[in-house]
């Protein structure tokens, strides 16, 4: 079960919204990003959990609905952070990266494995 082992919860100081939970390995890939791109893409999921759409956002095709991305081009980079709104109460922050595909805009196959995978272990882990 969840044991705050390998899970991290942020709490928005939002009224009415879900909490946001996160992987500990997206969060980790995450912190990893520049300062101004976590900020942004911290406000699209404060957005998420408020009930909105943001406009970086996008369903992720392969994985039935509920799971989308954001989608941030900053600078010259894109940064990607992939969550899901139907598991459970929450919205649930799968996988975090850097963009960095040269064959067009196209996530990576082996970002969409991994993605599979977190997604299934973690419906595994909260039933």
């Amino acid at each position: 079960m969840l044991n705050g082992g390998k899970y991290a919860t942020i709490v928005l100081m939002v009224h009415n919204t879900r909490p946001v939970h996160w992987i500990k390995a997206a969060r980790k890939d995450f912190e990893d990003f520049p300062q101004e791109a976590r900020d942004n893409l911290l406000d699209a999921l404060t957005f998420v959990a408020g009930g909105g759409f943001p406009g970086i956002a996008k369903p992720m095709k392969g994985f039935g609905s509920g799971v989308f991305e954001l989608a941030l081009r900053f600078r010259t980079d894109a940064y990607r952070v992939v969550y899901a709104v139907q598991i459970g109460d929450a919205v649930w922050v799968v996988h975090a990266f850097q963009k960095k595909s040269k064959a067009g805009i196209k996530t990576p196959p082996a970002e969409i494995e991994l993605i599979r995978k977190r997604l299934i272990k973690l419906k595994e882990e909260l039933q």
